[in-house]
């Protein structure tokens, strides 16, 4: 390709390509060209659609170059192989050369992987949550009204109103619009198409979970929290900032918003729905890369999430919960400095799907550990590298736990 050189590199069969949990950080992904490459995981978290037998034209180790984190699976050849091997800074040239072809291919992937690992997500820790039926949108207006936060109340009323024409609570929904109204000033509902740059005064609802949706979101001035309405209350799933990205996945698979946009401060946002994003695709490689970048980090702490809660002693869990955190925020999980979480227990049991009660007696146990304290209703650690310690004792511990049950099965 014009401009850019690639490096093509083989591999003999059997050799392994990757190695998951190397601790070395990647830096290039792969485009396999000719051959066949297995895909595998220690832990398999959950069934994955697709397979994990690839072959020529498609890619691996994606997730794990674009987000700048340790590999979450291993590569083994299966076949002589030849890879042609992209470093992460040439991915917007990658792009421009192709015409965007690669890029919206490993988006649309990314995209399907991300709803589908959401989801799996979802039903294990947020087990009472809704599903992507519009109905929805009343009991979280309801939710909003009795908390006489009228602005997101009003906005997700209207959406029940106009996505469901027919539902039993349709003319309930217009008298509380009515009786509210005045109270609801932010409210920003309908834009022209030709608005790309929005404006949202603080608390205005972007857009509420079940939704349907055709546009994506670049942040350009302010922040935006992304919410969800779990079991009657409000959790916290992010607060983005100026350029995060957010609604793509209603853009690109075309299902209703999973979640919840709230402008958390004053706030303006460019609006790209599919026709400006295919465009974008080809002629602003760098915005493409950065959503590239957010999938891939979304879809890396999902695979860890997910691990998590195939852990056994809700301790370990917990610990593990710390490492991923540190992780996340790429500290150096051997450093011996100390560090402050920017949470809490409460938080910690949102994390874990717990209920707020369930977390008491485990961050007692934690704080059993001479090196955690809370400070100011958040976690304090001493020394970094002590909650990797914990971390793997735990997971030694599960290992042999398992291997003696395994054992004790093939014995009958």
């Amino acid at each position: 390709m014009a401009g850019l050189q690639l490096t093509f590199v083989n591999f003999k069969k059997n050799a392994f390509i990757m190695v998951e949990g190397n601790k070395q950080i990647a830096d290039r992904f792969f485009i396999i060209r000719q051959g066949n490459v297995r895909i595998s995981k220690e832990v398999e978290v959950v069934q994955e659609e697709g397979g994990n037998i690839l072959g020529p034209g498609d890619f691996f180790g994606v997730v794990s170059t674009m987000s700048s984190h340790s590999h979450i699976e291993s590569a083994q050849a299966l076949t002589d192989v030849t890879l042609i091997a992209v470093f992460k800074e040439q991915f917007p040239q990658l792009i421009t050369n192709s015409g965007g072809a690669i890029a919206m291919k490993i988006i649309m992937q990314f995209s399907k992987r991300m709803r589908y690992l959401d989801e799996a997500l979802t039903r294990i820790t947020l087990k009472n949550a809704a599903g992507d039926d519009p109905s929805h949108l009343f009991n979280v207006a309801d939710y909003y009204a009795k908390l006489k936060q009228y602005n997101q109340a009003y906005y997700a009323y209207s959406r029940y109103r106009k996505y469901c024409p027919r539902g039993e609570n349709f003319d309930r929904a217009g008298d509380i619009m009515t009786k509210i109204a005045r109270f609801a000033q932010a409210v920003k509902l309908d834009f022209k198409p030709e608005e790309i740059n929005r404006n949202y005064p603080k608390n205005a609802m972007i857009f509420s979970e079940c939704e349907p949706g055709d546009e994506l979101y670049i942040i350009q001035k302010g922040s935006v929290k992304i919410t969800k309405i779990v079991d009657n209350k409000e959790v916290l799933l992010a607060v983005l900032k100026q350029s995060d990205i957010f609604g793509e996945m209603a853009l690109l698979e075309s299902k209703p918003r999973s979640a919840s946009a709230i402008a958390h401060e004053d706030c303006v946002v460019m609006a790209v729905n599919r026709a400006n994003f295919e465009r974008m695709a080809s002629t602003q490689p760098q915005i493409i890369a950065r959503l590239t970048t957010l999938l891939a980090e979304r879809i890396w702490l999902i695979y860890k999430q997910l691990a998590n809660t195939l852990i056994d002693d809700l301790v370990g869990r917990a610990y593990d919960a710390l490492l991923i955190q540190l992780e996340k925020n790429r500290m150096d999980v051997y450093d011996t400095r100390a560090y402050t979480f920017a949470f809490g227990p409460k938080e910690l049991a949102n994390m874990m799907g717990l209920a707020a009660g369930e977390v008491s007696g485990i961050t007692a146990k934690l704080l059993e550990n001479k090196n955690i304290q809370i400070q100011s209703d958040k976690f304090f650690v001493q020394h970094i590298t002590e909650i990797v310690k914990e971390v793997e004792s735990y997971r030694r511990m599960q290992k042999r736990e398992q291997a003696l049950k395994n054992a004790s099965l093939r014995r009958f």
